[in-house]
């Protein structure tokens, strides 16, 4: 098989099943690798499950260790591919999405070492859509040297994710560890996208105020030239982000819940 999907998980007994049940409707072949990082809810009982029902070809892993840069770099280093997707358990994935992305890769040879997909909102504002659709297009056409999607839309070369270090919390354990390993990652080469190349991403998640940039932040991000970005995460953000606390089991805190889950 040319792919590995990866999918950490923590609690998501209401989302990964429609994930799953997406997932199960590829057109490409690919291995499942999906990382428990301590679910208590009885999520992973229903993921046997529906992947027994489905037929697909699965391995279940666990990562002790909280946060899901640790359960992320426990998958990646146990897939055996040429390819590999990252997925989130709350996204859907059209069945076309590993064909869309394979077709990026193959078109633009080896030096591309990436595919970003668009993260489009939940169904049901056609505007809304189209103007995520071009919002997010236009960013990754102007800027391709930048990330401009989330780490459940990004797919990779396993072996230059690996060259670049992937996934590592001794490399940045931070929230927004989408942006800066594709910074590492296309130091090696370039990112492809394409208008036709998506996923939907669930609305559940009503704030993210606790783990987002300031606009400074963001703004020094798009601003600051490729050459100098590994200074601006190693030395200017890492320190900001140190300081107020964002390592990235903040991600484990769900405002959207009506109780708290602990770190």
């Amino acid at each position: 098989m040319r792919w590995t999907v990866v999918i950490p998980v923590f609690n998501e007994r209401d989302f990964l099943p429609a994930t799953l049940d997406s997932l199960a409707r590829q057109t490409t072949s690919f291995q499942l690798l999906i990382v428990d990082n301590g679910s208590t809810d009885g999520c992973m009982d229903d993921a046997r499950e529906i992947v027994a029902r489905q037929g697909m070809t699965a391995r279940f892993l666990h990562e002790p260790m909280p946060g899901q840069v640790h359960a992320l770099k426990r998958g990646i280093d146990q897939a055996d591919s040429e390819l590999i997707a990252i997925c989130d358990a709350d996204t859907y994935y059209p069945p076309d999405y590993l064909q869309q992305a394979e077709r990026l890769f193959d078109a633009g040879g080896q030096t591309c070492v990436a595919a970003a997909a668009l993260l489009l909102p939940e169904p049901g504002n056609r505007w809304r859509t189209q103007r995520a659709i071009w919002h997010k297009y236009g960013a990754l056409r102007l800027m391709p040297r930048q990330n401009h999607t989330s780490g459940a839309a990004q797919c990779f070369r396993l072996q230059a994710l690996r060259a670049a270090g992937g996934y590592d919390p001794q490399i940045w354990p931070y929230v927004l560890k989408d942006h800066e390993l594709m910074h590492r990652v296309l130091m090696l080469g370039t990112q492809a996208c394409s208008k036709t190349f998506w996923c939907v991403s669930s609305d559940r998640r009503t704030s993210r105020r606790n783990v987002r940039w300031t606009l400074a932040e963001r703004l020094a991000y798009h601003l600051i030239p490729f050459s100098r970005k590994s200074w601006f995460f190693s030395d200017f953000l890492a320190p900001r982000f140190a300081a107020r606390a964002l390592g990235d089991t903040v991600l484990r805190q769900r405002d959207w819940e009506a109780t708290e889950v602990p770190t």
